[in-house]
């Protein structure tokens, strides 16, 4: 259990709404997030560290998508260090995971981010969800994934270049293997069928295979070439291909365009056959549940004010796809320094959480085109990741 934290008055009403309205909750469409008040940056971009403390994980009501509600709130840690994706939730909407990837300690008179290696198990069905269990896992846990069945998940360690294989029941977690990789590992995903995953290696710039069977995960040296930095991967509903973010400035934005590297998962063994040229630095990524949609989300030097490519707002690239093809169609402004892009289940909003501006951009989907409805979603903080129940 984590040490005790201080709480806004905001906190306090999530917690009670979230003890009336639960089941309300679990009946509709939902979202966790988690927020991150250790970590902002000065005008040339440099990190400027807080105190842990003050970090919590969301549980947001969506049954009106545009008008969410909060419904609880966890006082767990979470960071904005890595792919927006630490979170997830199984597909009965049962349990939610939680990377903690890194702690902020004293070295001396100064702050320094060290990474942690602890994964929260929530039990949602709690009335209100509850912090069940703490899982020690591999060095820095980032990028996580929940299998289509729900009996597994894979954590990517980004601090000791492995994967972390949990097994699940209910909200029995636990680390079952840990499956090495050459280098350092963003994030990691299932395919439709649970048979595979793909795994984002970020400074190698490569996607690798792993198969699995049964509870085995399998390495298996196949790995594609990507564009530079990849952080992030999504795979369509119908398991035909993959998108990845690749970020191109090692995590942040450089000013100069980026890519997303369409992955054939059909073709034998599966390669890159397309790179489809989006905006300066996608961190984010989402696929509507019917397929046709993706969206990058784009920094574009949104915390970086001193450069000359800083544009006071992010956005996101929307990616039709039809088939195999894919092409960028639309390039939609949301809010300062962009991180994490969720649909919703019915594919009829998506959800981008704006880090500086402590909210969420509320999209509409209209068949392949997006809009902005101009409303916004508050939130006690600074949402660096998010995920959506399924």
């Amino acid at each position: 259990m984590p040490a005790s934290r201080s709480f806004g008055l905001s906190v306090g009403a999530a917690i009670l709404l979230a003890g009336s309205s639960l089941h309300f909750v679990h009946a509709k469409p939902f979202m966790i997030v988690g927020l991150d008040e250790k970590t902002t940056w000065d005008a040339d971009g440099k990190v400027i560290l807080a105190p842990d403390g003050k970090d919590q994980v969301l549980i947001v009501d969506l049954a009106n998508p545009e008008s969410p509600k909060i419904a609880a709130s966890l006082p767990l840690k979470n960071s904005v260090v890595g792919p927006p994706v630490n979170v997830d939730i199984d597909p009965t909407g049962s349990i939610a995971l939680v990377a903690d990837s890194v702690d902020v300690t004293r070295d001396g008179d100064a702050l320094k981010q060290v990474p942690d290696n602890k994964i929260y198990v929530i039990d949602l069905k709690a009335n209100p969800p509850r912090l069940a269990a703490t899982v020690s896992g591999g060095k820095q846990p980032s990028g996580l994934n929940i299998s289509p069945s729900g009996k597994m998940a894979l954590v990517a360690n980004r601090g000791d270049n492995s994967i972390s294989v949990l097994s699940i029941n209910g909200t029995d977690v636990k680390l079952t293997d840990t499956v090495a990789m050459p280098d350092s590992v963003a994030h990691v995903m299932f395919t439709p069928d649970g048979k595979r995953a793909l795994a984002v290696r970020f400074p190698a710039s490569k996607v690798s295979l792993l198969d699995i069977a049964g509870d085995k995960v399998t390495y298996n040296k196949i790995d594609l070439p990507t564009g530079q930095w990849p952080y992030n991967v999504v795979v369509t509903p119908n398991g035909r291909i993959a998108l990845t973010s690749d970020n191109g400035g090692a995590g942040s934005s450089d000013g100069s365009v980026d890519t997303s590297s369409v992955i054939d998962l059909e073709a034998k063994p599966p390669r890159i056959i397309d790179r489809v040229v989006v905006g300066d630095g996608p961190e984010g990524l989402a696929m509507s549940p019917k397929g046709d949609l993706a969206v990058a989300v784009i920094l574009r030097g949104s915390n970086m004010k001193n450069t000359y490519f800083y544009h006071k707002n992010g956005s996101i690239s929307v990616l039709k796809i039809d088939g195999k093809k894919v092409t960028m169609t639309q390039d939609i402004e949301v809010g300062g320094l962009p991180e994490a892009a969720q649909f919703t289940p019915d594919g009829k909003y998506i959800m981008v959480g704006n880090y500086l501006d402590q909210d969420f951009s509320i999209l509409k989907v209209n068949g392949t085109k997006v809009t902005d409805t101009g409303k916004r979603f508050k939130v006690p903080g600074h949402p660096a990741s998010a995920r959506m129940s399924r």
